[in-house]
């Protein structure tokens, strides 16, 4: 497969088919121009981690980066679907806090267990893929990480203007590196684009949502719910120090997977490139970032426990998804990808 064009980069995605009564109204809705058909009170009744609920907040979600082929801009403000949308955040909100009720309160001990590599790796999706994973396990990751990857650090940014000071100033660093430091063949979204393209998938932005299933839609939710809120400020940071936390060594065992099948050399850079970038994040973001948002707002901090425990639980729950399924010999995407 040849490199991917500006364009590819550029386009729009196509609208997925609704899953149920609150995607299908969104759906509806974005297709003909109108309010969605669907009382926001009836969200309340909704699987808050469901694959209809997730859908459609996810569509929502999206009108606030590329949008949508077809779909008017000016939908991205539309009162109709901002007030359906809220309902789903509130709806995902409250099963995310009450599933967190025991987390930890302080950043301190909501850290701490990541920065010690753990004895048991059994449940680790990254350990799996590095030691026993094979090329179409390999290939269905790529495909599903691609709808956050193919958009990496872009949720983050709204947290910039809601920053002061020493933490501004070091996720401002952070984010230049994660776009490429002013090099536009740098940029991880377009490094992971690369990665696709070694793996024969399509790297067109949103290409893969109809295979997503509700874990992996939870797992970028997440991050717009927390980065298109200031009140969720203390939250987004401490779900971006997290990921930053985790990232050098799940990288390290994911490039060589990637070495290990073949992947192609283009696939395991992407890895490769986050393995060191990633160990100099981890301590910016833990001492910086981190300590001059608590420096500066020290009531956040138990916003911050959250955002990072809110992570670890939708990730631990789609590692739980994926390994499931291929346990199964059974594809973890809604439709299996072709074999190659």
């Amino acid at each position: 497969m040849t490199p991917p064009d500006t364009m590819t980069l550029l386009a729009g995605p196509r609208l997925a088919e609704g899953r149920g009564q609150l995607s299908g109204a969104v759906v509806r809705a974005l297709r003909a121009g109108g309010p969605p058909a669907c009382d926001p009170a009836t969200v309340g009744e909704a699987d808050p981690w469901g694959e209809d609920l997730q859908l459609a907040l996810y569509l929502l979600y999206e009108l606030h980066y590329r949008g949508f082929e077809g779909v008017d801009d000016r939908r991205e403000w539309d009162p109709d679907l901002l007030r359906l949308r809220r309902a789903l955040e509130d709806r995902f909100l409250d099963a995310l806090r009450t599933d967190l009720a025991d987390a930890p309160r302080s950043a301190e001990e909501a850290f701490a267990p990541l920065l010690v590599e753990p004895v048991d790796l059994s449940g680790s999706l990254s350990h799996h893929l590095e030691t026993e994973g094979e090329l179409w396990q390999l290939r269905e990751y790529a495909a599903l990480r691609s709808l956050y990857h193919l958009k990496e650090a872009d949720p983050h940014v709204w947290v910039i203007p809601r920053l002061t000071g020493r933490s501004k100033a070091a996720m401002v660093a952070i984010e230049y590196d994660e776009f490429g430091a002013g090099r536009a063949d740098r940029v991880h979204a377009r490094l992971f684009a690369a990665l696709m393209s070694d793996l024969d998938l399509d790297p067109a932005y949103g290409r893969y949502l109809e295979c997503a299933p509700a874990p992996l839609l939870a797992t970028v939710n997440l991050m717009s719910l927390f980065g298109l809120h200031r009140s969720l400020r203390g939250a987004l940071v401490g779900h971006f120090a997290c990921v930053e936390v985790t990232s050098s060594p799940g990288s390290r065992r994911l490039a060589k997977a990637m070495r290990r099948c073949g992947a192609g050399p283009a696939a395991e850079h992407f890895y490769a490139e986050h393995v060191e970038a990633d160990a100099v994040h981890e301590q910016v973001v833990r001492h910086d970032v981190i300590g001059g948002l608590l420096e500066d707002e020290p009531a956040l901090e138990a916003d911050v426990a959250f955002g990072c425990a809110a992570t670890v639980l939708l990730e631990d729950r789609l590692a739980d998804h994926i390994l499931r399924a291929w346990d199964r010999g059974a594809s973890a995407l809604r439709s299996p990808l072709p074999r190659v």
